[in-house]
C-alpha cells in the first residue's frame, strides 16, 4: 500500500497527514454512533486490515473495548470522539472517564460535539467554557487536536477561520455536497482537515428513487465512500457500518483502490440529485 496517485490524471491517496505528531492515516476511517452490531473482534479485522483513524461515539461499544485492548499498536491508531461537554466542570469529568474507557494516555482529536449554532460556539469559547479545558489537556499533552463537528456548513466555515479549532467533521455525501462551495475553499486555505461523515445519507443512497433511468441499479455502500473519498480535500471518509457483513463490504475499498472513473461520478452525483430532490426531509 502506498500513496502514489492511481494515474497520470487524477490522484487517490490512500493515506492523509493530520499533522506532524500523528501518524498518517487511512482515508477510509472507521466510527461507531450507538445501537450497533460492531463487535471488537470486527473492529480490531479493520485495524489490522490498516483502518487506523477511529472515531467513538463515546458509548461503551465494539470499538471502545477493541481501542481498549490495543497495547503497543495504540500508537499507529489516531482515536478520534466525539466530545459532549460544554463547560470546564463538565468537560474535566467527561475527559477522565474517556481516558479510563479507551486505556489511554492521550486522546488525539476531540471533537465539539454538533456545535448548530453562534451561541453555542459562544458558550463553548467563553471564559469558563470547554474549549478552555481542552486547551489546558494540549498543552499538557494529554490532547492533540481540536474538532469541531456540524451540519451548518456556513457556520462550519466561519469557526474554522477563527484559528480556535484544528479540525473540521462534517456531513458530505452524493446528495449533499454543498461542502464543496461552503466549506472545502475555507479548509484548503487553511490547510485544515476535514472528516466527513453520513456517506450514505442515512442509506437513502443505497435506494432507488421513482426518478431513476431505466436499468439504473443504486451504487453499494462502497462506492458511495468513494465517492466522498474521490475529493482532494476530504482527509478522511468515516463508515459506520452496523455489523461485520457490512463492513467487510465497505473494506473491499481497500483491496480496489482507485478513484471513481469520470462516467461513475457523474453518474454518482445525479443520483444524489433524486435523492436530494425525493427526500422528505432534507436539512
Amino acid at each position: 500500500m502506498d500513496d502514489r496517485p492511481v494515474n497520470e490524471h487524477t490522484e487517490f491517496p490512500r493515506h492523509a497527514s493530520l499533522g506532524p505528531d500523528l501518524p498518517k492515516v487511512c482515508r477510509l476511517g472507521l466510527a461507531t454512533r450507538g445501537g450497533t452490531d460492531l463487535r471488537a473482534e470486527d473492529a480490531a479485522s479493520a485495524i489490522e486490515q490498516g483502518v487506523n483513524y477511529l472515531n467513538w461515539c463515546g458509548k461503551p461499544d465494539g470499538l471502545s473495548r477493541a481501542i481498549a485492548a490495543l497495547g503497543v499498536a495504540r500508537e499507529k491508531v489516531v482515536i478520534a470522539v466525539q466530545f459532549q461537554a460544554r463547560d470546564v466542570q463538565q468537560a474535566g469529568r467527561e475527559f477522565e472517564r474517556l481516558l479510563d474507557q479507551l486505556n489511554t494516555t492521550h486522546i488525539d482529536i476531540l471533537t465539539l460535539y454538533y456545535v448548530e449554532s453562534e451561541n453555542t460556539w459562544r458558550d463553548l469559547i467563553a471564559a469558563g467554557g470547554v474549549l478552555e479545558y481542552l486547551n489546558r489537556r494540549k498543552e499538557e499533552g494529554l490532547l492533540r487536536r481540536i474538532g469541531l463537528t456540524t451540519h451548518q456548513r456556513k457556520l462550519a466555515a466561519q469557526f474554522a477561520g477563527t484559528g480556535l479549532i484544528d479540525l473540521l467533521m462534517i456531513r458530505y455525501n452524493a446528495a449533499h455536497r454543498g461542502a464543496e462551495e461552503d466549506i472545502f475553499p475555507v479548509t484548503r486555505r487553511l490547510a485544515m482537515p476535514v472528516v466527513t461523515f453520513t456517506g450514505l445519507r442515512w442509506r437513502a443512497l443505497l435506494e432507488p428513487t421513482p426518478g431513476d433511468p431505466p436499468g439504473f441499479k443504486p451504487p453499494a455502500a462502497a462506492e458511495c465512500y468513494r465517492f466522498c473519498l474521490a475529493h482532494p480535500d476530504v482527509s478522511v471518509a468515516l463508515q459506520a457500518p452496523n455489523n461485520r457483513a457490512e463492513l467487510n463490504h465497505n473494506l473491499k475499498l481497500l483491496h480496489d483502490w482507485r478513484p471513481p472513473a469520470p462516467v461513475e461520478l457523474q453518474a454518482l452525483r445525479e443520483h444524489g440529485d433524486r435523492v436530494h430532490r425525493c427526500a422528505r426531509e432534507f436539512w
